[in-house]
């Protein structure tokens, strides 16, 4: 049996993000596709000799001490009923906040990672409770390293996260994630999008199948997440982000998640490695963002 492992963990953007009015627990049903890009955070798992212990550590960023590895770690040790402490060395990556399921991600992957280590081959269905348990995001994750961790992973996800349907992915694009300096709370965004279904009402109008929109022309999506507006009205830099990407010729943008990255999609060619236009679009909004091309 190893005692290390090292797996990167992919972040991901939404196409077209649908909320629903709050639950009488809390949640929100949600309807989205989501899909992984080529952006990851690296975990190094490594087990420790002593037990019920769980160190994380991280060069980019301070972790509170209650996080998504400890809650992961938690309901792993319940469920499986081992002891194994760990240690786990993070590269960051994913923003943090950033509307791209980073966290979710790092815990999707450090829980199938310590499955590993401590040879308890926990089913699909466990890994699946563990991810309740720990964020709605991270079911989106687990099935994405279930179906062997493609980077270009893509499902219709629905309920609060854990009705995750995998839809056959489009490779005809290229991804520009760009990030404004600014900080997004996914409690505030959630509670402006409240205010908008109790002033405006929710909209019940059927809406078109999301994967039958998937498959249009991308430059014909139209494909619309609700938290842009209420978070670009109060973040101006993430509307002018989506105004660049637009100038710099992408067919389509948006925010993803509850912000605040924003992404660009550029199609290209099945022969090229990359749209011409989102290598320049890259070299040209990075002179005000940071930019990656993913």
């Amino acid at each position: 049996m190893t005692d290390s492992i090292t797996v990167n963990a992919p972040a991901k953007i939404n196409l077209g993000l649908k909320v629903f009015p709050r639950r009488a627990d809390g949640y929100h049903d949600i309807k989205s596709i989501f899909t992984t890009v080529k952006l990851y955070d690296t975990l190094t798992v490594s087990l420790l000799d002593r037990e019920n212990e769980c160190i994380v550590e991280c060069a980019e960023m301070k972790l509170p001490a209650e996080n998504t590895f400890t809650m992961a770690y938690k309901a792993f040790c319940v469920l499986s009923g081992v002891k194994c402490g760990v240690h786990v060395d993070l590269v960051k990556r994913i923003p943090s906040g950033g509307g791209l399921g980073g966290g979710s991600s790092d815990a999707s992957s450090f829980i199938q990672s310590i499955d590993r280590l401590c040879g308890t081959h926990l089913k699909a269905s466990d890994l699946h409770q563990i991810a309740g348990l720990v964020g709605s995001d991270v079911f989106f994750f687990t099935h994405a390293l279930l179906s062997g961790g493609r980077h270009d992973f893509t499902a219709v996800v629905e309920g609060r996260g854990e009705k995750v349907s995998q839809i056959k992915a489009r490779c005809d694009y290229s991804v520009v994630l760009v990030f404004p300096n600014v900080c997004v709370s996914t409690r505030e965004a959630y509670s402006w999008v409240d205010e908008e279904i109790v002033a405006r009402g929710f909209s019940t109008e059927p809406s078109v199948e999301m994967e039958e929109e998937y498959r249009r022309p991308i430059s014909l999506w139209r494909f619309k997440n609700v938290f842009t507006v209420p978070v670009s009205e109060r973040h101006k830099e993430i509307a002018e982000a989506i105004a660049g990407l637009k100038d710099c010729g992408a067919d389509f943008a948006d925010m993803s998640g509850s912000g605040s990255t924003v992404f660009g999609l550029f199609t290209r060619k099945e022969q090229e490695d990359y749209a011409p236009a989102a290598l320049n679009a890259v070299n040209s909004l990075s002179k005000r963002w940071q930019t990656v091309l993913a």
